[in-house]
């Protein structure tokens, strides 16, 4: 069976649970406390991170990106990267923006000093930093408000990866209510769409020792 590395609140490694989930794969999940620095995790993740993938024969996949497109190669239905090579590029382009921009400037700003910082032994939470996170994220909400409006899924008329990454950036920010949802209900009903879809329901079961999510986490229709 496939064996997924992963961490509650890492949005990469819940994009990768999500898209295997949408293929039907079955997989065992494995938390990974990446901030202990297992040798034999670091032998199959140089950069300590996860997600990481063991193939039935041993062989080690890491970053979450490939990881999806892998099994989109191998696991080509359904289609999670659908179109022609126009559509895909504009999958590929939105990918790029929630796994890179709205992680470095959201996500890292709120769940890394939230949550993170407490298990990797960090210190306290900067609350400049927390500022910066909830100042950030209502420019990208409106960024996913005028994709929702415009069309039926964030990459255009069918769900993609770039839906299941931005979900999962999302669903992280969720868990501790810093979602401003009743300021962008056009994102709030995409959100919810892809919140009822079987794929997600796993990550609706998560929780972290000591941190309860927000009452209406796991509530479809919040």
């Amino acid at each position: 069976m496939l064996r997924l590395y992963h961490l509650w609140l890492s949005p990469t490694s819940r994009a990768v649970r999500i898209f295997m989930a949408e293929k039907g794969l079955d997989f065992e999940a494995q938390i990974e406390p990446t901030w202990e620095r297992r040798t034999e995790f670091l032998a199959m993740s140089p950069t300590g991170d996860v997600p990481v993938l063991i193939e039935e024969d041993g062989q080690p996949i890491s970053d979450a990106i490939a990881i999806c497109e892998y099994l989109e190669e191998i696991h080509p239905e359904p289609p999670l990267m659908p179109g022609d090579a126009l559509q895909k590029a504009e999958i590929r382009r939105l990918v790029a923006w929630f796994h890179t921009k709205f992680q470095r400037e959201v996500t890292r700003n709120l769940v890394d000093e939230k949550v993170m910082k407490r298990f990797m032994g960090l210190g306290g939470a900067n609350t400049d930093a927390i500022r910066a996170g909830h100042h950030n994220i209502v420019y990208h909400m409106d960024y996913i408000s005028h994709l929702a409006e415009r069309r039926l899924w964030l990459a255009g008329e069918h769900f993609s990866l770039a839906d299941i990454v931005a979900a999962a950036q999302l669903s992280c920010l969720d868990y501790l209510g810093d979602v401003p949802w009743e300021d962008h209900p056009q994102a709030k009903d995409w959100y919810a769409r892809i919140k009822s879809r079987p794929c997600f329901r796993p990550l609706l079961n998560d929780r972290i020792g000591g941190m309860k999510p927000a009452k209406h986490y796991h509530d479809l229709d919040f």
